[in-house]
């Protein structure tokens, strides 16, 4: 009588027995039995090998393929790597699709595009409004991997796209499509054709409403790049950021503007991210961020009103709110500014979401100018952490915030006073203010 186990379909646990919680990842009801009379495959994956002292191996930079979209090879550090297993998640209709199609499109390469979820129609029609050509791209609209790898192997593609893991399947395995067993059997099976011919491959994966890429953790262990395309739907900038590589930095991010005619690079995020309108008006500032490697400029807007209801809102959307109430009790205890009766609301303007510590000192600013309904000059930038006891703390690559406001036409900018000490501000034509404590901020500007 062949053997079965149960397989966690959240985590990819297995279980010798059913029960109703995963005791692994605690989620209910997720246990489905798999059989065990199948002898473990053996991996095929590269030729058994000798160990080698690290000093008779060699050193050669790995070569890499440019794709025609400056902003993608910016986050993958410089271009698609051979052999290279590419995960990329991102949230329904944000542009996952889009972002691959012109990648295959916009280029003379070889590429093998396969789709589990649409139909070769409605690719094309994709591909038109995009208005991109490319005589040597291949689709298909197939489920099956092992067909999928077969025909792989007759057109010898330069890039595998599989759009999404979460689609394809293998008879190998009992289990139905989207299963843990299911994801982590077809990816081992890509994985395995990109090391043997030495092919980079994109593969599309789901992600959970929590926002963690849907399948089991391994799955991320498993590729060699992981990928996280983020935004919101409402507004049109998406960002493309690195969670993983093997290859290169994942501080470096991408930054799209969605258009009728598909995504396109962004030259100068400052300038859009930045409110074009000239009025003076109250509760907003600008703050000198960095995302990975780029410096950015982005407005931080906040609206402090009277609540109408027995306990007051607190709500932001792009900043951590739990940072926010901290901030709140800051200036609560050391500005004497009193919040308890009014709802707090706060924005990163352009649907960004930073977590970078020197906005702080910009929703302080914010915060105060709409509590007392005192606008700032759009000429002033911020940037500082501002710790528990009120002090305003020095932030990394400060030169480059400084260069970008600089660029952008600003001409005051507030940081730590400790942090422009390290600092030769006769260079800079922008005027520089250091202070130490966020109450020497507040009896500055709204003074």
């Amino acid at each position: 009588m062949p053997k079965s186990s149960f397989v966690c379909n959240s985590c990819g646990a297995l279980h010798p027995q059913w029960t109703g919680q995963c005791k692994s990842c605690q989620e209910w009801n997720t246990l489905v039995e798999k059989s065990q009379d199948k002898a473990p495959t053996k991996s095929k994956i590269g030729k058994l090998s000798a160990p080698q002292k690290i000093s008779e191996i060699s050193s050669e930079h790995v070569s890499r393929h440019q794709t025609n979209d400056s902003e993608f090879n910016r986050v993958l550090g410089g271009g698609l790597v051979p052999g290279g297993l590419i995960l990329l998640g991102g949230e329904p209709g944000i542009g996952k699709s889009t972002l691959l199609l012109q990648i295959a499109t916009n280029t003379s390469r070889r590429i093998f595009y396969i789709s589990g979820e649409e139909s070769l129609n409605q690719i094309k029609m994709r591909a038109d409004r995009l208005g991109h050509t490319n005589q040597e791209c291949y689709l298909i609209s197939e489920n099956n991997i092992n067909h999928i790898l077969n025909e792989a192997k007759k057109l010898s593609p330069d890039l595998l796209i599989v759009d999404s893991i979460q689609t394809v399947f293998t008879e190998a395995v009992d289990s139905g499509q989207g299963t843990v067993s299911q994801i982590r059997e077809c990816t081992n099976l890509i994985l395995q054709y990109c090391k043997t011919m030495n092919v980079p491959c994109i593969i599309v994966g789901h992600i959970t409403k929590e926002g963690s890429l849907a399948g089991p953790k391994i799955l991320e262990h498993m590729v060699d790049t992981v990928l996280q395309f983020e935004g919101d739907k409402n507004y049109h900038y998406r960002i493309l950021r690195a969670q993983k590589n093997r290859y290169g930095s994942t501080d470096e991010i991408g930054i799209f503007e969605m258009k009728q005619e598909g995504l396109m690079k962004v030259d100068n995020p400052s300038k859009l991210l930045l409110s074009q309108s000239l009025d003076h008006l109250s509760g907003s500032t600008v703050s000198a961020t960095i995302h990975g490697m780029r410096p950015l400029l982005i407005e931080t807007q906040a609206l402090v009103s009277t609540s109408t209801y027995g306990n007051p809102q607190r709500s932001s959307t792009g900043f951590d709110n739990k940072r926010l109430n901290m901030l709140l009790a800051v200036l609560e205890k050391r500005i004497g500014l009193i919040f308890g009766q009014y709802d707090v609301f706060l924005n990163i303007a352009g649907g960004i979401r930073c977590n970078d510590p020197a906005l702080d000192l910009s929703v302080i600013a914010s915060l105060v100018s709409s509590y007392q309904d005192f606008p700032i000059n759009k000429n002033v930038v911020f940037a500082g952490e501002v710790g528990l006891t009120g002090e305003i703390r020095s932030v990394h690559r400060l030169e480059e915030r400084i260069k970008e406001a600089e660029r952008m036409g600003i001409t005051h900018f507030y940081t730590s006073e400790h942090a422009l000490s390290h600092v030769n501000t006769a260079k800079y034509d922008i005027e520089l203010i250091g202070m130490t404590k966020v109450e020497e901020l507040t009896n500055t500007l709204f003074a």
